[in-house]
């Protein structure tokens, strides 16, 4: 029982005020007796965050680690769940930090639940509580749910009871031992009877239903036990293949920062993020990130766009262009009419998008029920003949204990486990038993190119001369000393490249840096002009010498003193030093189909692909998150398996709609947290291991299969013509359990799967 009394003042939009104090108003009292209320600022609003340990439809498992710490506001939320007209049941656990929720899922889509659940857990942190309590608040019935009833305790008591009670000799009641295995069985029988009112089907729970029925009722004690313990296990070891990292609610406005300026009545104010409103003028200063989407009606600044579309290098806007929230004023002050906010922004979509993909569970794939399908009604006719043509419910009993499914359900569980933990060994984190399994079908695999396939950072590729005096590094020296204390990445770039040349910086004097042009130096006593072909055709330089090269470089600035062009020093963003060697193993040695994603121009990406070896029709340029993601979704459709490998918040919903989603260690939270495998070593080499790894275990799988099936097949037939001891048929499945099992240990026992190089 709780005692509570609340005024709610919820601070999402989708929850209405209204609705909440009607639904709790039957089981809370809402008094104001106008002293003793306790309000929250916006100032002092706690951030709820949770992972997701499990979801199926109609129920949804969560951890949330505020419940252990915050006794109030277990009791608030417990209230809001309660009056949830889509929430059916509710178990908190606070020492646990558990959260599990059943709902109507013919009310609210399985797709909305999680927000839903989101802004009730946030919404909790909204209510003032009233000191005086007055009321009595009927908590739901707190019966165990059918992931954590108890069963391995009593699948432990009845084997150990059978063992005392059977070879061991000891004198204990038949009734008692019946008693504990019956109660073992009730999850089995729950699972049978759900199976056959939900989907119209006879399912392997059904299969072992009978043979624990029927050997429990000739005293045949050991047997079913046996087979209790067997199934217990099998579950347990398959509920550990479920993916349990933490994962953080995607909260944009907090990723975008607290706090934004803004224009009001002539004067700047700041504000919080949540307070900008449509129509306002908002100011940004170098080094903030935008927070809305919005067009420059004053100012111009040069933005780094990475974050949002991949595009490593940064670009000037000035009045009159279109600026996206999450995108970095690297350098320069705009002022932006704020045109769409929060969720309404491309990033927020971005966010969304990410968050309406589709729900798996992340356990690995059932074999024992696939074959169970198949397997059930062939093995109850078998059964029911042989009854018929003997009436000796032992051989009967028998027929029903060989089944395949006991024992893969254990071996194979074991194998994915197993190869999880080699994985992890070897510096890929595999989050789930499903995503191993996924990853052992791939076919196809799509790169983000920025940070994935490259380094994500500007780099000089190469330094010329266009004077025959000067040389390259004095080419070099020049415009790193021109550009030392500068922001920009590309100064930053050649002064880290200056650095590792071991070149000698000068003397700089008086400078002057001109936004999105470049910089005037007077450098020992000479004036010096470093940036692009339109500044120094502004400073009326001869860029004749240009003229002579092959090719124009895509992205270069260019270094003049004396009034005359000495050199040029070209910059990229460089690729990762195994990008090449992993794509071709991939193509060629692992036959995948590679693609490449990037929000890079087509110049640049098709530079990139071709240096990698990537088809031009496997290429995909100026690429936003949505049509990235739309990309993977159609390659889906098409029946390929897609794996796809990025690491930033453009990234994301691309992450979330593959069948496989890659990410590194290194790579932005949310792209962290979205993957089903991270490279934990920053390695492209990892996801060939991670690859190797999980088609080792698909192979061991199948291996258990023929070890579980042949002795088995063998005993089904001696039972069949001869009869055979149900005891008998117990130790011959699990015998080649056992065996399958062990087999299923190799990835840790022998060291595992070795990588194969290009």
């Amino acid at each position: 029982m709780v005692q509570v009394k609340v005024d709610f003042r919820p601070s999402s939009p989708n929850i209405s005020p209204v609705n909440i104090v009607e639904n709790v108003a039957g089981k809370i009292a809402l008094v104001d007796h106008n002293h003793g209320i306790k309000t929250l600022s916006k100032s002092h609003q706690l951030k709820v965050y949770y992972s997701v340990i499990h979801e199926t439809a109609g129920r949804l498992r969560l951890r949330v680690p505020h419940l252990r710490n915050d006794a109030e506001y277990v009791q608030r939320l417990q209230a809001l769940l309660a009056a949830d007209k889509y929430i059916t049941k509710v178990r908190l656990k606070p020492a646990a930090a558990s959260l599990a929720v059943t709902y109507d899922i013919s009310e609210i889509p399985q797709s909305e639940i999680r927000p839903h659940i989101a802004h009730l857990l946030q919404a909790a942190t909204d209510i003032a509580v009233i000191s005086t309590v007055v009321q009595t608040m009927p908590q739901k019935d707190d019966k165990e749910d059918e992931n954590s009833f108890p069963s391995w305790k009593f699948s432990a008591a009845s084997a150990a009871l059978a063992l005392l009670g059977g070879p061991l000799g000891f004198s204990i009641s038949p009734m008692l031992i019946a008693t504990t295995i019956a109660l073992a069985t009730l999850p089995v029988a729950q699972r049978a009877w759900v199976a056959i009112r939900d989907e119209r089907k006879l399912n392997i729970d059904f299969l072992d239903f009978m043979a624990i029925a029927i050997t429990t009722v000739q005293g045949q004690f050991l047997t079913p036990a046996l087979m209790l313990g067997l199934i217990e296990i099998g579950e347990n070891i398959r509920d550990r293949t479920a993916r349990s990292s933490a994962q953080q609610t995607l909260d944009l406005l907090s990723s975008l920062g607290k706090f934004a300026w803004v224009e009001r009545d002539g004067e700047k104010i700041q504000v919080a993020i949540d307070e900008v409103n449509k129509g306002d003028t908002v100011i940004v200063y170098p080094g903030e990130q935008v927070p809305v989407d919005g067009t420059i009606i004053r100012g111009k600044a040069l933005f780094d766009e990475q974050k949002l579309t991949g595009e490593s290098m940064p670009v000037m806007k000035s009045q009159g262009q279109s600026v996206y929230a999450s995108t970095l004023v690297r350098e320069g002050q705009i002022y932006i009419l704020a045109e769409r906010l929060g969720n309404d922004t491309c990033v927020g979509k971005s966010i969304q998008l990410m968050q309406e993909a589709p729900v798996h569970d992340t356990r690995m794939e059932n074999y024992a029920a696939k074959i169970a399908q198949k397997a059930v009604v062939p093995t109850l006719l078998l059964g029911g003949t042989v009854f018929a043509l003997t009436r000796n419910a032992a051989r009967a009993a028998s027929i029903l204990t060989l089944d395949f499914a006991t024992g893969i359900r254990v071996s194979v569980p074991t194998t994915v486990l197993a190869a999880l933990s080699y994985a992890a060994r070897r510096g890929v984190l595999i989050r789930s038993g499903r995503a191993l399994e996924q990853l052992a079908n791939v076919d196809t695999i799509v790169f983000d190119k920025t940070g994935t396939l490259t380094k994500g950072e500007i780099a000089v590729t190469a330094v010329s001369s266009f004077n025959p005096e000067v040389s390259e590094l004095q080419v070099l020296a020049i415009a790193a000393t021109a550009e030392q204390r500068l922001t920009h990445p590309v100064a930053e770039a050649v002064v880290r490249h200056a650095e590792s040349q071991q070149v000698e910086v000068l003397t700089r004097e008086k400078w002057n840096y001109q936004l999105g042009l470049g910089v005037e130096a007077i450098i020992d006593g000479k004036k010096v002009y470093v940036g692009s072909q339109r500044f120094l055709h502004q400073q009326e330089i001869d860029m004749t010498s240009i003229n002579d090269l092959a090719e124009t470089p895509a992205s270069a600035i260019y270094v003049a003193s004396d009034g005359q062009l000495q050199g040029i020093i070209e910059y990229n963003d460089v690729l990762r030093p195994e990008s090449k060697e992993v794509i071709t193993a991939l193509i060629e040695v692992e036959g995948v189909e590679v693609h490449m994603l990037t929000g890079d121009n087509k110049r640049t990406a098709k530079a990139v692909a071709t240096e990698l070896g990537i088809s031009p029709t496997y290429t995909h340029a100026e690429a936003f998150p949505e049509q990235k993601a739309e990309v993977v979704r159609q390659l889906h459709e098409t029946g390929k398996t897609v794996a796809f490998v990025g690491d930033g918040i453009n990234d994301s919903p691309a992450l979330a709609y593959a069948d496989v989603s890659v990410s590194f260690a290194n790579g932005s939270d949310i792209a962290r947290e979205t993957a089903d495998l991270v490279l934990m070593q920053n390695d492209l080499h990892s996801l060939l291991e991670a690859i190797e790894i999980a088609r080792k275990a698909k192979q061991l799988i199948q291996q258990n299969t023929s070890i579980i099936a042949i002795p088995n097949l063998a005993a089904l037939v001696v039972a069949t013509l001869f009869g055979l001891n149900p005891l008998a048929a117990t130790v011959v499945n699990n015998g080649s359990t056992v065996v399958a099992g062990i087999n299923g240990l190799r990835p840790i026992l022998k060291g595992g799967a070795k990588v194969k190089k290009a």
